[in-house]
């Protein structure tokens, strides 16, 4: 009966101690946050470095394609001569990545 009645005055204080806790428990962990924050933030940075590497790839292979259907013939003996390793000894040939 006493702890009963000693809840009943301290309700105020127990709502605020147990509403506290909730909002620091969500606020560190969960889905939203801090430690979710930092997780996030991190993966995002990765995958921006892999759109740029990706967009350079794309524009290198476009500048290929591009080349190939102007029938530019220069490219088109090299990529001959790259893919059938047909070279004079006076000649030296450079790989693209």
């Amino acid at each position: 009966m006493k702890i009963i009645n000693s809840l009943k005055k301290k309700k105020f204080i127990l709502f605020n101690i147990f509403f506290t806790l909730y909002i620091g428990i969500n606020l560190i962990g969960g889905e939203r946050g801090l430690i979710s924050y930092f997780d996030k933030k991190s993966i995002h940075k990765e995958l921006v470095e892999k759109e740029k590497n990706l967009t350079s790839k794309l524009k290198n292979l476009d500048n290929k394609i591009s080349m190939i259907n102007k029938n530019d013939p220069d490219f088109l003996d090299m990529l001959y001569r790259q893919k059938f390793n047909y070279v004079t000894e006076d000649e030296i040939i450079i790989k693209l990545k």
